[in-house]
């Protein structure tokens, strides 16, 4: 069997399991509740779960597109299904995948890129699980540690400081690129403080804004 015909059948099995998958996991996390009301005689009131959905289900849906539209060409199919189905994409799946691929060599939109994608993130999923079951076995001997007020602020930053150190190793690649988006968006959320929990939507303006900057830069590059 050559390699093509090994690709076309492993992509083709992982959109079998990954909407099985994906499809199972729907019908659990949207039927628990009724199980739960089910078992204990107290089902969820259906209108007030529907307006509250209205009040910020317009906000997820759109986040969710846009996180689909943005995330699934870096990760690829197989690591698309997993990381949508474990969650914890921003803190965790993402820049385990982007170092991974980082490390490996190996590009984004590549079929190498899939398979580091899709073992990358099936390990942090395994040690997302390892680390939470320990987490809950020490929740108790470690609460009085965890909820220091010294170490609050070390807590509060660790996503920034994070995506800070990883977003630094591109920008200086290319800072022309990188530095008009990020005073843009430094700018809104200073003086627009609201809009801190919009980033998801407001990917795609900045994206944009980089796509556009780096078309007028080939563009030159190719007049010249």
């Amino acid at each position: 069997m050559n390699r093509e015909k090994v690709i076309e059948q492993y992509t083709r099995r992982t959109h079998i399991l990954g909407r099985i998958a994906s499809l199972v996991t729907l019908i659990l996390l949207v039927g628990a509740p009724f199980a739960i009301g089910a078992v204990l005689g107290a089902m969820p009131d259906l209108g007030a779960a529907a307006r509250g959905f209205a009040a910020v289900g317009i906000v997820w849906t759109v986040s969710s597109v846009v996180e689909f539209l943005v995330y699934t060409p870096m990760l690829g199919s197989g690591g698309s299904y997993l990381a949508f189905i474990t969650g914890n994409l921003i803190n965790m799946k993402i820049p385990c995948a982007i170092n991974a691929r980082d490390l490996s060599g190996v590009k984004a939109g590549t079929k190498e890129n899939e398979i580091v994608s899709t073992l990358s993130i099936a390990v942090s999923s395994l040690v997302t699980i390892l680390v939470l079951a320990l987490g809950v076995l020490l929740l108790q001997p470690l609460t009085p540690v965890l909820q220091n007020e010294a170490l609050r602020p070390a807590f509060d930053h660790v996503v920034p400081a994070l995506f800070g150190a990883m977003a630094y190793k591109y920008y200086r690649k290319n800072i022309k690129l990188a530095v008009w988006p990020l005073l843009l968006m430094s700018a809104l959320f200073i003086f627009v403080p609201a809009l801190q929990s919009q980033t998801s939507i407001l990917i795609l303006p900045s994206g944009a804004l980089a796509i556009f900057l780096a078309w007028r830069q080939m563009k030159k590059e190719a007049r010249a």
